[in-house]
């Protein structure tokens, strides 16, 4: 799929830079709050010889994705992932959408707990915990 085709369906490409640029695009749709996010799963992300998407990569597009969803919640990136749990349920194929609706748990004044499943079409691939630091924006 290409910029235009995932513009078609109301995706909208997230900056990314540095670490988080590695995976590939992101893609994110709806309000903040209620947001799915999407990673097309290309070659660049692959397992090398498998045809499956590397473990790493699912792991940094869920860090991404639950971040996506205390960005919105406390309205800054002044976060940074204190611990990520990800399950493993099903393998990845190199060419699928790969598509996660975070949520928000419970957020306190200096963390913000989040979950969400990933799946690709139907089907449940995996699903991830989180918890995440909230620092106060820099000044100036």
């Amino acid at each position: 799929m290409g910029q235009a085709d995932f513009a078609a369906q109301g995706w909208s490409a997230l900056p990314t830079r540095a670490f988080s640029a590695a995976i590939g695009p992101i893609w994110a749709r709806g309000e903040p709050g209620a947001r799915e996010v999407c990673l097309a799963c290309s070659d660049a992300v692959a397992n090398d010889h498998m045809g499956m998407v590397h473990g790493g990569a699912l792991m940094t597009f869920a860090d991404i994705a639950l971040g996506l969803a205390v960005v919105d919640a406390i309205g800054a990136p002044n976060c940074s992932t204190a611990q990520l749990h990800y399950n493993f349920a099903a393998g990845v194929k190199v060419g699928s959408l790969l598509v996660c609706a975070p949520e928000v748990v419970r957020r306190t004044r200096r963390m913000v707990f989040t979950r969400g499943l990933f799946r690709v079409g139907e089907e449940t691939v995996g699903s991830a915990d989180a918890i995440f630091n909230v620092f106060e924006p820099r000044a100036g």
